[in-house]
């Protein structure tokens, strides 16, 4: 695995999704429970910023039409969304936000 920094610790807030850019995909990271996830930054049912949406209970929820992610997995827990979001292995090292973009 190669983890690639994506951002400061310090830059995540509670709950509150930033949208990141690490080798060309752009990335929402969301701190949630004192735990980072990594999830692409785009809806899978109509290609919108997650990232713009809200957090509630490790699922970020597309603005657009309501449809919710869980944020561990990727996998729509509400319609209309029916196809998952990809999610990266991430990695605190010290202040810094690694993400693992694997073949992506």
């Amino acid at each position: 695995m190669t983890f690639q920094r994506a951002c400061a610790l310090g830059d995540l807030s509670d709950d509150t999704p930033l949208r990141v850019e690490v080798d060309g995909l752009a990335v929402a990271l969301v701190k949630h429970d004192d735990e980072v996830f990594a999830i692409e930054d785009e809806c899978s049912h109509a290609a919108v910023p997650l990232s713009d949406g809200d957090v509630e209970d490790c699922t970020i929820e597309c603005f657009l039409h309501g449809s919710r992610f869980d944020l561990r997995t990727g996998k729509p827990t509400g319609l209309p969304a029916t196809e998952p979001v990809p999610v990266f292995p991430v990695l605190i090292n010290g202040d810094d936000v690694l993400i693992e973009l694997g073949d992506n």
